[in-house]
């Protein structure tokens, strides 16, 4: 004989309220989820719903170009040459001893004829470069000078011009740079000789360099 266990009336009000508390979870999370939805919504068209409707750009298609990385500079390198040539021209030299005396002191290495001298003044060289000093104070303009007659030298110039002016603008009137670029000239080895420029090259506030290898 089967025995069927019916459950009461009271027995089945603790199931009920499980499945009531089940839905209630239920709904409370589908009301989260709904309400993300909507915050990642409104999150993504913030832009769009702060200055109104918006219509995307139109798709084109680019071209992105590999940039080529620029060659390495040696810099240190370089400093260590700006160094070199600042240290190696002194102020202290008696250049007067070094100098002919002709009307404009003008300079000539040993083994450097009188005939490439007179050539140097009358202009049988062309100029190929110019360095002007103006305005520069002293340690500016010995490093100048060091780089560009190095500079020269290395790429093959043979005639260059050094403009170190006339002293108008300087106090008393004399010329500050000029006795020191002649002591600064001579100490340099690619420096042959120098004269004093024409007056249509700068007169006596400029001096005509013959460059190594010109002679």
């Amino acid at each position: 004989m089967t025995v069927k266990t019916m459950r009461s009336l009271a027995d089945l009000k603790p199931l009920a309220r499980e499945l009531a508390a089940a839905r209630l979870a239920a709904e409370l999370e589908r009301e989260r989820v709904a309400a993300a939805v909507r915050l990642a919504e409104q999150e993504r068209r913030v832009f769009e719903l702060t200055v109104g409707p918006v219509t995307p750009l139109r798709s084109m298609d680019r071209f992105i170009h590999d940039l080529e990385q620029p060659p390495p500079e040696p810099r240190q390198r370089e400093a260590d040459e700006r160094a070199v040539l600042l240290q190696a021209l002194s102020d202290e030299i008696d250049v007067d001893t070094l100098l002919d005396t002709d009307e404009t002191l003008s300079f000539r290495r040993e083994g450097i004829s009188l005939e490439a001298v007179r050539k140097l003044r009358r202009g049988h060289w062309a100029l190929q470069a110019q360095l002007d000093l103006h305005g520069l104070r002293r340690d500016a303009a010995r490093e100048a000078l060091g780089l560009f007659i190095h500079d020269s030298a290395r790429r093959g110039l043979r005639c260059v011009r050094v403009v170190h002016g006339k002293g108008h603008g300087s106090p008393g009137r004399e010329p500050v740079l000029k006795g020191r670029v002649r002591r600064w000239l001579v100490q340099k080895n690619e420096v042959l000789a120098f004269v004093q420029a024409r007056a249509s090259d700068g007169g006596a506030g400029a001096l005509i360099v013959l460059l190594s290898g010109t002679a």
